[in-house]
């Protein structure tokens, strides 16, 4: 029994996602169109052990030691012949749903790998929008044989053994007696044409790679996460088939003074004791400008101000967050001996020289303002 952690070059404890980038990694890097007709028995191969270890149950029966693909791991069935192979053996060994045969060459022409890349941006960045230029390394069609995969002034031979027609057809024993199968020609890999000039700048793979700078336009109110999609914007098609998709993902800076929460900014405004019991307009700096906060007097500790319109703008939508300012009273813990003598004496005139405990519920105070202040806009 084949070992698909093995073929696939992962641990028994693999997770699904190890599995899957295994997989990915040497699917790009046996496909018939890289490595040509010599890799597609380990194509196969790969393909196999990913159907068995991407489903769990077919996993699960293989970490037992049976494998699911074989009848007889499954079935117990005699001369390890199962029901795939015969039904295999009556279609064609490249039959897609219900064994019904697929006729004729394969075509070279493939649609282009999608590609991702990472943008970085900041607070500012994202409260309105930005252009941003993205580097990013993607396949183009060669410039030599225009994709063809051929040395120029040369094209494609018909296939000696399959005759152009990308298969070949055998005569196999099996439990009904003889049948007659059909599969893949090993010498053209299906396609029916054999390249026997190779391009000398793309070696025959009808593509070369490079570095190009891509413009994006990041709309206000991305987050880290956020994908933006750029159609055929990604990798070169092969033999003329499309380009696939860039994809640019985008990772947020954190700001030293204003924090996200949505749509919505947050930060906190300091203001002295004495401002806070008089009252007072503070100008504060925002992503729009100088804002003049109004701060009421007897102000106290975890009160907020609500500047609208001034947070993030709305991601696909119209209008942006707003703007919260959470005050926090400062209270001086150093004083100079004519502080001290004036606050002393406005303790004697407010009668708290010697203040009373005087304790207060639970849904009321500092605590529940607060609370109230935060509460549903996190």
């Amino acid at each position: 029994m084949k070992d698909y952690y093995e073929i696939l070059g992962v641990s028994r404890d693999a997770s699904d996602a190890d599995i899957k980038k295994a997989y990915r990694k040497l699917a790009r890097e046996l496909h018939p169109d890289v490595a040509g007709p010599e890799g597609e028995e380990r194509f196969k191969e790969v393909g196999a052990a990913y159907e068995v270890l991407s489903n769990p149950e077919k996993r699960a029966m293989f970490d037992r030691g049976a494998d699911p693909r074989a009848a007889s791991g499954a079935q117990g069935g005699a001369q390890g012949f199962g029901f795939e192979d015969i039904f295999e053996q009556f279609f064609g060994g490249s039959g897609g749903p219900f064994g019904q045969q697929q006729r004729g060459p394969r075509s070279r022409v493939a649609r282009g790998g999608d590609q991702l890349v990472t943008a970085e941006v900041s607070l500012e960045e994202a409260v309105f929008g930005v252009t941003r230029e993205v580097k990013v390394d993607l396949a183009d069609v060669c410039g030599t044989c225009s994709g063809s995969c051929c040395a120029p002034g040369t094209q494609p031979t018909t296939c000696s053994q399959c005759r152009g027609q990308g298969q070949v057809q055998r005569v196999a024993r099996s439990l009904l007696g003889n049948v007659m199968t059909t599969s893949p020609c090993p010498a053209c890999g299906g396609y029916g044409t054999v390249i026997s000039s190779p391009c000398p700048d793309c070696a025959g793979r009808g593509r070369t790679h490079s570095r190009h700078t891509v413009k994006v336009d990041i709309p206000a109110g991305v987050e880290t996460g956020t994908r933006i999609r750029l159609p055929q914007m990604g990798d070169a098609g092969v033999a003329g088939g499309p380009k696939g998709d860039l994809y640019v993902e985008i990772r947020e800076r954190s700001h030293p003074v204003f924090e996200r929460r949505g749509d919505d900014l947050h930060c906190t405004l300091e203001v002295p004791m004495t401002a806070a019991a008089l009252g007072t307009v503070l100008s504060v700096e925002t992503f729009d400008g100088h804002q003049d906060v109004d701060v009421a007097r007897g102000t106290h500790a975890g009160h907020t101000v609500r500047l609208k319109g001034l947070g993030v703008g709305r991601l696909q939508r119209q209008g942006r967050g707003d703007l919260y300012v959470h005050v926090d009273v400062q209270t001086p813990t150093e004083l100079t001996e004519e502080q001290e003598a004036l606050l002393t004496q406005l303790a004697t005139l407010r009668g708290e020289e010697m203040p009373e405990a005087r304790l207060a519920p639970i849904g009321g105070g500092v605590f529940s303002r607060l609370k109230d202040a935060f509460k549903g806009r996190g």
